[in-house]
This record gives C-alpha cells, sequence and structure tokens, in this order.
C-alpha cells in the first residue's frame, strides 16, 4: 500500500497548476494556457468525466499491471492535463491490424469520455499511412495530428528533420502533457525509436516478431520421428539452419505427402508482385541468411539491407561499394526463397499476398513456416481451427529462425514489427499536445495490457512478465516465452542506416518479383537492385538531408571488399552444411533461464 499511496501522489504533485482550479473557460481577461489562443476548453461537467473514468477502468481495461486506485490517479491526470484541449477534434492514423481496430472503436471512445478531447482514429493500409505520412512532411500541410508509423522509417526521420524527437518533446514544449508515469524503459522496443544521437523519436505502440512456426503435435509423432532419422541421420525438431529446414520442407512434402487424410506441405510462403513482397525481404530475410555484419539492433557498419554506412552517413549498397545487396548471401537467401516456394509450398501460395497467406497455416495442411509473423497469432488461436486442440490449447508452437549457412553468431536473426506513434513538426503545437495525451492514453500502464491481450502485439516488459499473461501463456505457443527472453533482442526492425525508406522500399519487390517470375536470374535481381538504391542514395546525396547524408563510396573491385573483415562476405564453398536441429522443450527452457539458447 506505500507504494500504490507513493504512485498516486506522484501523479496528484505531477498534475498541472491548472488541473486543480475549475474545469471551464478562462475567467474573462485572463491568459490562455499555452497552445490554447485558437481554441479554449469548453465548460464540461466534471463529475461525469470522473463517472466515466471509473466505468471504464472497471468494465474494459481489465485486466493491468495497476491496482485501481493507480488506474484511476492516471485517469484523473489525463482528465486534467486534457483540460485545455477540450472540444477540439483530433485526428490520428495506423495501419488496420487488429491492435489498432481494437485503439479506433474502443479505446478512442474510452479516451473521448474521459477527457473530452474528440478523437478520430482512421484506419487505413500500411502503404497509405506512409502515403500521407511523406505528403505532410513535403507539403507542410497538416493531414494527420500524429501518425502511427513503423519504426523501419528512423532512418528516413532522423536525417530529413521533420520529425519531433520525443525526447525533447518531452522535457520541453511537451513536458505539461507527458504522464509521469509513462516509463519509457518499460517499452521493449526502445531501441528500436532511438536514434544515432541517442533521442527517443518514436513512441512504440504495438511490436510482434517474425519467427518460425511448426506443427508441434506432427513433430513429436514417433512414426514421423524415426523416419526423417533414418532419412536424415538426425532427430526432427526445430531447425537450427537453413539446410534443416529444407530437409524438413521436403519430408513433409515429397515422404510424409498425407496426413490424416489431408495432402501437407512442408513450407508455407508467398509471391505475389505487391508490395507486401518488398517486407518480405527488407524485413530481415537477408540476415538471416547472413548479410551484414555483427552488432544489435542492427549491424554495422553493414546491415540487413546490405546497406554500408560510414560513421552516419550511408555509403553504399553494391558490393562494388562496400556494401553486400548483390553479395553471395543476398543471392543464396533470394535463391533459397524461390527454390522452396516452388517445390515445397502449396501451389497457390506463390500467388498470395502478406495478408492472404498468413492465416492458411490455421487450415491444418502446412508443418512449417520459416518465415511467419507473430501478428497472425490470434488468428491461428481461435477454437475450432485445426490446428487447436479441443482444451484452446495450439497444436502449433513458434520458435526462434533457422539461419542460413553465411550467418554468424552476433548477427541479427530476424525482424521485429515496431509500431510506433510518430508526431511533424508540421503539425500546430496545441494539435501536438492533444494527440500526444491519446498516443500515451493507449500505451499508459493502465491500459496496455489489456490491449496485448486483445491484439497479442506486447509493447510493455511489465505486461509480458505479468501474472495475468502467465495465466494464458500455454495458449499462445510459446509468444510469452520468446518475449520474456533475451532472445527478442535478435528481432530488431530496420534501423538507421536506411536513409529514405520509402523511396528505397518500393524498389525491392519490383525486383524481387522479376526473379521470382523467372524474368531474370537472383544475381541479376540483386545486381539491379543495388544499383537502383545507390542511384538513389546518389541523388539524397547531391539533393542534401538536414543530417547525416549518404556519401557514396568509390566503387572498387569487389574482390577488394572481400578481402577485408566484416561484410561484404565472399561466397562460401559449400552452402549447405549439415542440418541441425534442437528439441523444441530444449529452447524453452534456456527461455526460461534466461539464455538465447
Amino acid at each position: 500500500m506505500k507504494n500504490a499511496l507513493r504512485w498516486t501522489l506522484a501523479l496528484a504533485l505531477a498534475v498541472p497548476v491548472y488541473g486543480c482550479k475549475k474545469e471551464s473557460k478562462p475567467a474573462e481577461g485572463e491568459k490562455p494556457a499555452a497552445g490554447q489562443q485558437q481554441q479554449q476548453p469548453q465548460q464540461v461537467d466534471v463529475a461525469a468525466l470522473e463517472k466515466a473514468a471509473e466505468k471504464w477502468v472497471d468494465q474494459e481495461f481489465q485486466p493491468s499491471t495497476l491496482t485501481r486506485e493507480q488506474q484511476l490517479a492516471e485517469m484523473k491526470w489525463f482528465r486534467e492535463a486534457a483540460a485545455p484541449y477540450r472540444g477540439m477534434a483530433i485526428n490520428v492514423v495506423s495501419e488496420s491490424i487488429d491492435t489498432h481496430v481494437y485503439e479506433s472503436k474502443t479505446m478512442a471512445k474510452a479516451f473521448e469520455e474521459i477527457t473530452g478531447i474528440k478523437l478520430k482514429h482512421d484506419l487505413i493500409q500500411e502503404g497509405d499511412v506512409i502515403e500521407k505520412l511523406q505528403t505532410q512532411m513535403q507539403s507542410g500541410r497538416n493531414i494527420y495530428d500524429m501518425y502511427v508509423n513503423d519504426s523501419d522509417l528512423i532512418g528516413t526521420h532522423i536525417r530529413y528533420g521533420h520529425v519531433v524527437p520525443l525526447s525533447d518533446f518531452m522535457a520541453g514544449e511537451g513536458k505539461d502533457v507527458t504522464l509521469p508515469t509513462l516509463d519509457v524503459d518499460d517499452f521493449m522496443g526502445k531501441s528500436f525509436v532511438t536514434g544515432p544521437d541517442g533521442k527517443m523519436y518514436q513512441l512504440p505502440d504495438q511490436q510482434f516478431a517474425n519467427l518460425y512456426w511448426f506443427r508441434a503435435d506432427w513433430f513429436a509423432r514417433p512414426d514421423l520421428r524415426e523416419r526423417f532419422k533414418k532419412k536424415y541421420g538426425y532427430e526432427l525438431g526445430v531447425p537450427v539452419n537453413w539446410s534443416a529446414y529444407e530437409d524438413i520442407a521436403d519430408f513433409f512434402t515429397n515422404d510424409v505427402k498425407e496426413i490424416d487424410g489431408v495432402k501437407v506441405y512442408g513450407h508455407m510462403d508467398y509471391g505475389k508482385k505487391d508490395p507486401s513482397l518488398g517486407w518480405r525481404f527488407t524485413d530481415a530475410w537477408l540476415s538471416m541468411a547472413g548479410v551484414g555484419d555483427k552488432g544489435f539492433p542492427n549491424g554495422k557498419p553493414v546491415d540487413e539491407w546490405g546497406i554500408r554506412v560510414e560513421g552516419c552517413n550511408p555509403a553504399g549498397a553494391s558490393v562494388s561499394r562496400g556494401g553486400e545487396t548483390n553479395g553471395p548471401a543476398a543471392v543464396y537467401a533470394l535463391t533459397k526463397y524461390i527454390d522452396w516456394l516452388k517445390k515445397y509450398a502449396p501451389p497457390q501460395a506463390a500467388g498470395m499476398t502478406f495478408s492472404e497467406a498468413g492465416p492458411v497455416p490455421g487450415q491444418g495442411n502446412v508443418a512449417q513456416q520459416i518465415f511467419w509473423y507473430t501478428g497472425f497469432t490470434a488468428q491461428l488461436a481461435k477454437p475450432g481451427l485445426p490446428v487447436v486442440n479441443a482444451d484452446g490449447t495450439p497444436k502449433w508452437r513458434m520458435a526462434p529462425s533457422p539461419h542460413g549457412p553465411y550467418w554468424q553468431e552476433g548477427t541479427k536473426l530476424g525482424y521485429q514489427d515496431t509500431g510506433s506513434w510518430t508526431m511533424l513538426k508540421s503539425t500546430p503545437l496545441e494539435r501536438r499536445k492533444a494527440a500526444w495525451l491519446y498516443a500515451q492514453f493507449v500505451v499508459a500502464k493502465s491500459t496496455s495490457l489489456k490491449k496485448f491481450l486483445v491484439g497479442l502485439t506486447p509493447i510493455r516488459d511489465s505486461d509480458v512478465r505479468s501474472e495475468h499473461v502467465t495465466k494464458v501463456a500455454d495458449k499462445l505457443g510459446g509468444l510469452v516465452e520468446f518475449y520474456r527472453s533475451p532472445a527478442r533482442e535478435a528481432w530488431t526492425p530496420t534501423g538507421t542506416n536506411v536513409p529514405d525508406y520509402p523511396k528505397l522500399s518500393q524498389l525491392w519487390w519490383q525486383n524481387i518479383s522479376l526473379a521470382v517470375e523467372g524474368e531474370k536470374t537472383p544475381q541479376e535481381a540483386m545486381d539491379t537492385l543495388a544499383k537502383q538504391m545507390d542511384d538513389v542514395m546518389g541523388r539524397l546525396e547531391r539533393a542534401g538531408m538536414q543530417n547525416c547524408p549518404p556519401k557514396l563510396n568509390p566503387e572498387k573491385d569487389a574482390k577488394t571488399w572481400f578481402d577485408a573483415p566484416g561484410a561484404p562476405h565472399p561466397k562460401l564453398a559449400n552452402e549447405k552444411p549439415k542440418g541441425e536441429t534442437v528439441p523444441y522443450e530444449q529452447l524453452v527452457q534456456a527461455w526460461k533461464e534466461g539464455r538465447v539458447k
């Protein structure tokens, strides 16, 4: 109780002075608060706001890592901090995933009833979010008051200077609207939204990892285990390397062929010529093969896109400039993607997009998937699915992704999507402040645990480790164990090496699709991609950027770079070493003990 009382008192003392006054318009002749010149707070029934807070805390925002008293104290702070902005109509936007649907339909309504600020939370496609963001940055016209924008764009944001560094905002002009109990160190993705200058540019709102997915019930069958070991000489288990993944894919597709009367496949993916095909590669597929240097959250000097930086300046993607986008490891990664898609996945997979392919393993005919987003956990855990037991526990599990032969210990092993609140300088200050209140509301400790349980996209370490999450962990197939382990640190978003994410990311799917369709070889496709990336960075260098602009290295013979330490890596004599697997139980036990493996 002492801690709870101290916590509540801290919030009470942190409430702006105006929160202690009657919550109405300023007295005649009284100077409005900062940012209030254009907007006067509306006269409201404070008792109604208080009642609304109690209703939402009791009926919706349970469970929570906070006590009811602590939750109500946070709600009181929001109510009083919002006083100058009552009656304002704020507009925010995010992509349309389950977590954001919950925010838009439920949390926005709660925020409005508790604070008196009108809130419209639009849901649009991810590509449209980036388009709106770009338009606002280029035109200076305020389209949305805040954006949930992937942290993948942090390299863009730190260079152009259009985004408000939240570290500066929280300590300066936004100090009076920054939640005292926000606790930024509790956010698991804090390092993902921090620039080379040490400033926090975005606030994590949701995140999900790209892991390995497999049918644990099939992998445990004695008859299948015996057949696999007889053929390959090692145990059927979670693949540690791509050789084992390929063996398992071939085994289920061509040896097992059918389980319980259903045709089965050893692999699942997607390959339609579509922007989402770009995510399939920029979301760390190359680093899983071994592209890039060691280092977290991203390799330095060469990252998982194959872009080299010198200092903070991008210096090239082509091997001739010290990059690795068209190096042997990258070509190997693309080659394996195409081979597996054609040999081991359901025939329709090649014509699917990211969103179409995501639920397919839930149909019950896929043995494993090397590139599976935990954002689909909720869809694959629904009662009644062929992959869910009668008691609600899944027949599948998630585990760390296997790595390719070029990968080295200390290199990132996978990707995490971290949708993060992003504030633009072109948004008027008073609108920024009001939108910032909502951004904090949907990630506050009062509300974040319930949001996690709805969307299964955790952001707070305290939520992941809570007793409430422990109770449901057995129904989430390893999600909780992964996020409680240090292994999660090897899965990171696109980093700061990428100077302009929107301009560079669109090059990927356009070039990759040519290789998928057989119009170019993997080497030709990656050569073209690397050159186009260098061309774009060259234009950015000439145009100038506010911070850390590209400075391309002069081209040299590839051997010069291959002979130097680190990335780019020369071609291996053997790209298929012996397959290696590990028992799933052994992995989980390591995670529980705080070890990566």
